[in-house]
Protein backbone atom coordinates (compact mmCIF):
# COMPACT_ATOMS: atom_id res chain seq x y z
CA UNK A 1 0.00 0.00 0.00
CA UNK A 2 1.39 3.40 -1.12
CA UNK A 3 0.88 4.88 2.27
CA UNK A 4 3.24 2.34 3.94
CA UNK A 5 5.94 3.47 1.76
CA UNK A 6 8.47 6.19 4.54
CA UNK A 7 7.61 10.03 3.63
CA UNK A 8 3.66 9.12 2.54
CA UNK A 9 1.41 9.79 5.31
CA UNK A 10 -2.38 8.46 5.72
CA UNK A 11 -3.42 11.60 6.63
CA UNK A 12 -2.62 12.84 3.44
CA UNK A 13 -4.13 9.95 1.66
CA UNK A 14 -7.24 10.32 3.86
CA UNK A 15 -6.90 14.48 2.76
CA UNK A 16 -6.96 13.71 -0.48
CA UNK A 17 -9.65 10.87 -0.72
CA UNK A 18 -12.63 13.59 1.34
CA UNK A 19 -11.76 16.28 -1.12
CA UNK A 20 -14.25 17.17 -3.51
CA UNK A 21 -14.38 14.97 -7.25
CA UNK A 22 -12.81 17.33 -9.09
CA UNK A 23 -9.91 18.53 -6.14
CA UNK A 24 -8.65 14.88 -6.38
CA UNK A 25 -6.57 14.48 -9.64
CA UNK A 26 -5.23 17.86 -8.62
CA UNK A 27 -4.08 17.15 -5.36
CA UNK A 28 -2.82 13.83 -6.50
CA UNK A 29 -1.12 15.36 -9.60
CA UNK A 30 0.43 18.18 -7.31
CA UNK A 31 2.01 15.17 -4.53
CA UNK A 32 3.04 12.52 -7.41
CA UNK A 33 5.40 15.71 -8.73
CA UNK A 34 6.33 16.72 -5.60
CA UNK A 35 7.44 12.92 -4.48
CA UNK A 36 9.21 12.75 -7.98
CA UNK A 37 11.25 15.74 -7.75
CA UNK A 38 12.43 15.56 -3.74
CA UNK A 39 12.38 11.63 -2.87
CA UNK A 40 13.74 12.84 0.66
CA UNK A 41 10.23 14.67 0.93
CA UNK A 42 7.83 14.88 3.90
CA UNK A 43 4.49 15.32 4.09
CA UNK A 44 2.08 15.89 7.56
CA UNK A 45 -1.08 17.41 7.61
CA UNK A 46 0.04 21.43 8.97
CA UNK A 47 -3.50 23.69 9.42
CA UNK A 48 -5.67 20.99 8.03
CA UNK A 49 -4.18 21.06 4.50
CA UNK A 50 -0.96 18.90 2.98
CA UNK A 51 2.40 20.70 3.86
CA UNK A 52 5.73 19.03 2.34
CA UNK A 53 9.27 19.32 4.09
CA UNK A 54 12.45 19.27 2.81
CA UNK A 55 15.19 18.19 5.23
CA UNK A 56 12.84 19.89 8.19
CA UNK A 57 11.96 23.33 6.28
CA UNK A 58 8.50 23.64 4.68
CA UNK A 59 9.14 24.23 1.21
CA UNK A 60 5.49 23.99 -0.02
CA UNK A 61 1.48 22.93 0.73
CA UNK A 62 -1.96 22.28 -1.55
CA UNK A 63 -5.03 22.49 0.08
CA UNK A 64 -8.59 21.98 -1.86
CA UNK A 65 -11.80 24.20 -1.18
CA UNK A 66 -15.45 23.91 -1.83
CA UNK A 67 -14.94 25.17 -5.33
CA UNK A 68 -10.67 25.19 -5.92
CA UNK A 69 -7.56 24.10 -5.02
CA UNK A 70 -4.44 25.71 -3.88
CA UNK A 71 -0.77 25.04 -4.19
CA UNK A 72 1.53 27.36 -2.43
CA UNK A 73 5.44 27.83 -1.77
CA UNK A 74 6.67 29.13 1.44
CA UNK A 75 9.38 31.45 0.37
CA UNK A 76 7.03 32.55 -2.74
CA UNK A 77 9.13 35.28 -3.94
CA UNK A 78 11.59 33.66 -4.31
CA UNK A 79 10.74 30.56 -5.90
CA UNK A 80 7.68 31.57 -8.63
CA UNK A 81 8.49 35.32 -8.01
CA UNK A 82 4.97 36.66 -7.48
CA UNK A 83 3.07 37.09 -4.21
CA UNK A 84 0.27 35.18 -3.37
CA UNK A 85 -2.81 35.37 -5.82
CA UNK A 86 -6.98 35.24 -4.86
CA UNK A 87 -7.54 31.97 -2.98
CA UNK A 88 -4.36 29.92 -1.67
CA UNK A 89 -1.04 30.11 -3.40
CA UNK A 90 0.51 31.83 -6.81
CA UNK A 91 -1.34 29.80 -8.97
CA UNK A 92 -4.58 31.22 -8.38
CA UNK A 93 -7.55 29.18 -8.00
CA UNK A 94 -7.07 26.26 -9.05
CA UNK A 95 -10.23 24.06 -10.47
CA UNK A 96 -8.35 21.13 -12.94
CA UNK A 97 -5.05 19.62 -13.39
CA UNK A 98 -4.39 21.75 -16.81
CA UNK A 99 -5.15 25.29 -15.36
CA UNK A 100 -1.38 23.98 -13.36
CA UNK A 101 2.09 25.22 -14.27
CA UNK A 102 3.54 22.12 -16.61
CA UNK A 103 5.69 19.42 -14.63
CA UNK A 104 8.48 20.38 -16.09
CA UNK A 105 7.66 24.03 -14.22
CA UNK A 106 6.19 22.62 -11.06
CA UNK A 107 9.79 20.46 -10.72
CA UNK A 108 11.78 23.37 -11.91
CA UNK A 109 10.05 25.33 -8.98
CA UNK A 110 10.27 22.45 -6.58
CA UNK A 111 14.01 22.30 -7.52
CA UNK A 112 14.30 25.99 -6.52
CA UNK A 113 12.76 25.83 -3.06
CA UNK A 114 15.25 22.45 -2.34
CA UNK A 115 17.94 24.70 -3.57
CA UNK A 116 16.59 27.56 -1.32
CA UNK A 117 17.46 24.76 1.89
CA UNK A 118 20.20 23.14 0.61
CA UNK A 119 22.22 26.54 -0.10
CA UNK A 120 20.57 29.00 2.77
CA UNK A 121 17.80 31.33 1.42
CA UNK A 122 19.91 34.33 2.14
CA UNK A 123 22.06 33.27 -0.59
CA UNK A 124 19.90 32.93 -3.14
CA UNK A 125 18.78 36.81 -2.22
CA UNK A 126 20.40 40.03 -3.40
CA UNK A 127 22.23 41.56 -0.20
CA UNK A 128 20.29 44.58 0.67
CA UNK A 129 20.26 46.79 3.92
CA UNK A 130 16.84 45.84 6.14
CA UNK A 131 13.61 47.72 4.36
CA UNK A 132 12.14 50.67 6.64
CA UNK A 133 8.55 50.05 8.30
CA UNK A 134 6.02 50.08 5.60
CA UNK A 135 3.57 53.50 5.27
CA UNK A 136 0.11 52.71 6.71
CA UNK A 137 -2.28 52.74 3.81
CA UNK A 138 -5.03 56.05 6.17
CA UNK A 139 -8.21 53.41 5.24
CA UNK A 140 -6.84 50.63 6.97
CA UNK A 141 -4.84 53.09 9.39
CA UNK A 142 -8.33 54.19 10.63
CA UNK A 143 -9.53 50.95 11.24
CA UNK A 144 -6.11 49.81 12.88
CA UNK A 145 -7.05 52.76 15.56
CA UNK A 146 -10.90 51.25 16.14
CA UNK A 147 -9.42 47.74 16.47
CA UNK A 148 -7.41 48.01 19.63
CA UNK A 149 -6.31 44.11 19.65
CA UNK A 150 -5.34 44.27 16.27
CA UNK A 151 -3.36 47.35 16.28
CA UNK A 152 -1.61 45.73 19.07
CA UNK A 153 -0.49 42.96 17.48
CA UNK A 154 0.54 44.96 14.10
CA UNK A 155 2.65 47.33 16.40
CA UNK A 156 4.43 44.55 17.81
CA UNK A 157 4.94 42.89 14.47
CA UNK A 158 8.34 43.19 12.33
CA UNK A 159 8.53 45.77 9.35
CA UNK A 160 8.29 42.40 7.25
CA UNK A 161 5.52 40.96 8.55
CA UNK A 162 3.66 44.47 8.51
CA UNK A 163 4.51 44.73 4.86
CA UNK A 164 3.29 41.47 3.72
CA UNK A 165 -0.01 42.88 5.04
CA UNK A 166 0.28 46.06 3.75
CA UNK A 167 1.26 44.69 1.01
CA UNK A 168 -1.54 42.12 0.12
CA UNK A 169 -4.16 45.13 1.18
CA UNK A 170 -2.82 47.68 -1.31
CA UNK A 171 -2.35 44.66 -4.28
CA UNK A 172 -6.22 44.60 -4.28
CA UNK A 173 -7.35 44.88 -7.47
CA UNK A 174 -10.55 46.07 -6.70
CA UNK A 175 -12.28 48.11 -3.53
CA UNK A 176 -14.09 45.18 -2.81
CA UNK A 177 -11.46 43.07 -2.36
CA UNK A 178 -9.26 45.56 -0.57
CA UNK A 179 -12.30 45.83 1.50
CA UNK A 180 -12.19 41.91 2.08
CA UNK A 181 -8.76 41.89 2.97
CA UNK A 182 -8.14 44.65 4.87
CA UNK A 183 -11.56 43.16 7.48
CA UNK A 184 -9.60 40.06 6.88
CA UNK A 185 -6.64 41.09 8.28
CA UNK A 186 -8.30 43.08 10.92
CA UNK A 187 -10.00 39.22 12.12
CA UNK A 188 -6.70 38.08 11.89
CA UNK A 189 -4.36 40.61 13.23
CA UNK A 190 -6.66 40.61 16.57
CA UNK A 191 -5.90 37.02 16.68
CA UNK A 192 -2.24 37.82 16.81
CA UNK A 193 -1.50 35.87 13.00
CA UNK A 194 0.92 36.81 10.97
CA UNK A 195 -0.58 36.96 6.78
CA UNK A 196 0.40 34.34 5.68
CA UNK A 197 0.05 31.87 9.02
CA UNK A 198 -1.62 29.36 7.27
CA UNK A 199 0.97 28.30 5.83
CA UNK A 200 4.26 29.13 8.65
CA UNK A 201 5.63 25.79 10.06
Amino acid sequence: MRSAIPHYDPEVDAYIAQAPDFARPILEHLRAVVHATCPEVEEAIKWRSPHFSYKGSLICAMAAFKQHCGFHFRHYREVVGTSADEGMGQFGKIVSVKELPSKKELTAYIRKAMALKDTGSQALRPKVGPKPPPKLPADFGALLKKHAAARKHYEAFSPSAQREYVEWIIEAKTDATRQKRMATALEWLAEGKHRNWKYMK
